[in-house]
């Protein structure tokens, strides 16, 4: 299976954290910088299809037919306003053209296990606000940040990657049923940094410290897994 993720671009969180006290998280729009992300990074997405050319039909071998990925995407508005911006330009070479698309996705679908980390109580908050507002929480998350063990400690009310890297894992068989029974064998996973970083650890069977250590992923910057192996960024994004 090729296996494209894609972050979401740069949303108006990205541009003013403390959008994060009045506005919830799932309803944080993109930026109109990251609107121009989404649409470069679907002329990549584009390009890089195109030259991959026709792949087998099983029903009817000796048949070829265009490589066609199906998009899965996380629910969150910047995800799904970053999965617009990429239908809008992936079937084009010189942008877009007002919505007439030669478009390269079969079709879009979206997979709530695909969200953001949920950071509960903490989120909007700076670190001496957590400290302050709760502090038997704030302490136990800093002790598993001491030994390198972030990934395990969880926010009051939301989610540890330990949570997010699970139900991340939960997604696969979804990927997995399309596979063996409709031959999807391509899909673009538009998502969220450490969602998108919790995908390629299980994915990829790495050890959990392999995510303390890698970077997130700029905003738009695409990944390619091909078969299991990961190929790096195809684009950098950002």
């Amino acid at each position: 299976m090729r296996i494209f993720l894609v972050r979401h671009g740069e949303s108006m969180g990205n541009v003013d954290k403390d959008i994060h006290r009045t506005m919830a998280d799932h309803a944080i729009s993109l930026s109109p910088k990251g609107v121009d992300q989404a649409q470069a990074a679907g002329l990549v997405l584009g390009d890089y299809l195109s030259g991959l050319g026709d792949v087998p039909v099983r029903e009817h071998p000796g048949l070829r037919r265009p490589l066609r990925p199906r998009m899965w995407v996380s629910p969150y508005l910047r995800t799904r306003q970053t999965a617009d911006g990429i239908e809008s330009t992936i079937g084009m070479v010189d942008g877009p053209r007002g919505g007439n698309t030669d478009s390269r996705i079969l079709d879009r679908r979206e997979h709530m296990l695909l969200v953001e980390q949920q950071f509960g109580l903490f989120d909007g908050l700076s670190d001496e606000e957590c400290a302050a507002q709760f502090p038997a929480e704030n302490d136990h998350y800093l002790k598993q940040r001491r030994f390198q063990g972030r990934f395990w400690a969880p926010m009051p009310l939301g989610e540890s990657r330990f949570q997010v890297a699970q139900r991340v894992h939960q997604a696969f068989g979804t990927f997995h049923r399309d596979a063996e029974r409709h031959g999807i064998e391509n899909i673009i996973v538009v998502s969220h940094g450490t969602t998108l970083r919790c995908f390629v650890m299980m994915w990829l069977h790495l050890p959990f410290e392999w995510i303390e250590k890698e970077r997130n992923p700029k905003n738009c910057s695409i990944r390619l897994i091909d078969n299991s192996v990961d190929k790096g960024y195809i684009y950098e994004g950002g």
